[in-house]
């Protein structure tokens, strides 16, 4: 069996770990196993840097006692210590505060196809063949120190990491849960540092990952890190004002996930969210629809269901601006007394608008001029009004091209004003990544600088 893939011993150890809580008092017990092993390798200038191979294994442990309700963790799957590991838990709980909203997921509401764990296509088995000296061969296939250079510049450093995995867990309770996941992934990142005519530095990553080894463009990386690096070179300043705003798939996420935290069941039941009694109503503008591909076939991030074991629906999580449902298990449904769904967004997707494939060279021309921002240099949203306050590096555009770049720049506002001044929405998005934000283009964004 490879490396990182759960063990049947595991799977019965998970069973009686469960019988043993239930004849120690807990009227309800969930059990999550998880296996991993990873490989990497790493350069550095053309040449092998490091190398690690790492495993992890653990059994996560939720016991419901009494009305009270814990949360464990060990890595020791063995019987005996398994067991008296339990034990002891389960007297730790009763001296917890009664809490009548801890119960497992209703078991018609959990996912009963995913057995074997590679349901989803989201294992490769070259994998089980790969070997120290094809993962160095890869590494060292995609570096490309020494073979790119421009006029304006050229490379001093290069850092990669071609890394391999595979994650195996199972979630079992003692309602008759069986849920199983399979996923390998194969990566590959780079940075590249590059000195000017000036002697002055600049940076660039790029990276890709996948769950099978065919579709990772790794020999693509380092000239993407390249010319994005070389591209920041002899950068401008841009005066204060409102102006037109391109946000690359490669970051737009970020103006994302301050919106799904905020249709998260505790922060709404914590009146922690700038989206409180917003379900059913229409918030953000009509280019703004967010639906969940949580069972696409072979993409990463797609899962059958969640931490508690409940199935996944595809949905549109936002239609046309209306919020249609916040993020909310078993335990805040209680709290709030209302149905539980889904606990969080698994795969989100922003949907082309107001055509599909249209990437950021399309919305610069249907823009014509304003600023590109291809990355954010911190800052932070206000959870509770939405406010956020960005650094933001990237490039003034006009008349749809890029003139210069610009940094040390913010943008400042209110997301659901930002979100309702849309003017486009790309068809670009990584599918490398869980959240599947691609180029998006806003009106009338404050920059100062």
């Amino acid at each position: 069996m490879v490396d990182g893939m759960i063990k049947e011993a595991d799977i019965l150890l998970a069973k009686e770990g469960m019988q043993t809580a239930l004849e120690a008092g807990a009227s309800a017990a969930r059990f999550t196993i998880n296996r991993s092993c990873m490989d990497l390798v790493g350069t550095l200038n053309g040449e092998i840097d490091k190398v690690n191979h790492s495993l992890d294994s653990s059994m996560s442990i939720q016991l419901f006692v009494d009305g009270r309700y814990a949360a464990f963790s060990t890595n020791r799957l063995e019987s005996a210590a398994l067991k008296a590991f339990i034990l002891k838990s389960v007297e730790m709980v009763r001296i917890m505060a009664k809490d009548e909203f801890r119960k497992l997921a209703d078991p018609a509401r959990t996912e009963k196809g995913a057995v074997s764990g590679k349901e989803l296509g989201l294992y490769d088995d070259t994998y089980d063949s790969m070997t120290p000296e094809k993962r160095v061969e890869l590494a060292l296939g995609a570096v490309v120190f020494d073979k790119c250079s421009s006029a304006k510049c050229k490379i001093i450093s290069e850092e990669g990491e071609y890394n391999d995995c595979v994650f195996d867990t199972i979630v079992m309770d003692t309602e008759g849960l069986f849920c199983r996941h399979t996923e390998t992934s194969f990566e590959y990142g780079v940075e590249i540092t590059v000195q000017d005519e000036t002697e002055a530095k600049y940076s660039g990553t790029w990276w890709d990952a996948t769950p099978r080894l065919k579709d990772l463009s790794i020999s693509r990386c380092g000239a993407k890190a390249f010319e994005i690096a070389e591209a920041q070179t002899g950068p401008r300043p841009r005066r204060s004002g409102k102006y037109r705003m391109v946000v690359d798939s490669e970051c737009s996420s970020r103006l994302l996930t301050p919106v799904l935290n905020a249709l998260s069941g505790h922060s709404v039941q914590q009146k922690n969210s700038f989206l409180l009694d917003s379900v059913g109503k229409k918030v953000f503008g009509d280019g703004m629809t967010v639906m969940d591909m949580c069972r696409t076939h072979g993409e990463t991030g797609s899962r059958l269901f969640d931490t508690e074991g409940v199935a996944t629906t595809e949905h549109a999580i936002i239609s046309s601006g209306t919020v249609n449902e916040y993020f909310i298990n078993t335990y805040i449904a209680g709290k709030m007394g209302v149905k539980p769904n889904i606990e969080d967004a698994i795969r989100p997707k922003v949907m082309p608008w107001p055509k599909p494939g249209m990437d950021r060279e399309a919305l610069m021309k249907l823009c014509r001029n304003g600023i590109l921002v291809t990355g954010f240099n911190g800052g932070n949203t206000n959870s509770t009004t939405g406010d956020y306050s960005f650094g933001i590096e990237g490039f003034a555009f006009k008349d749809g091209k890029i003139t210069h770049p610009v940094r040390e720049m913010l943008i400042t506002g209110n997301l659901v004003t930002l979100w309702n001044s849309i003017i486009g929405v790309g068809d670009d998005a990584r599918l490398c990544k869980s959240k599947l934000t691609p180029s998006l283009a806003f009106e009338g964004v404050d920059f100062s600088g």
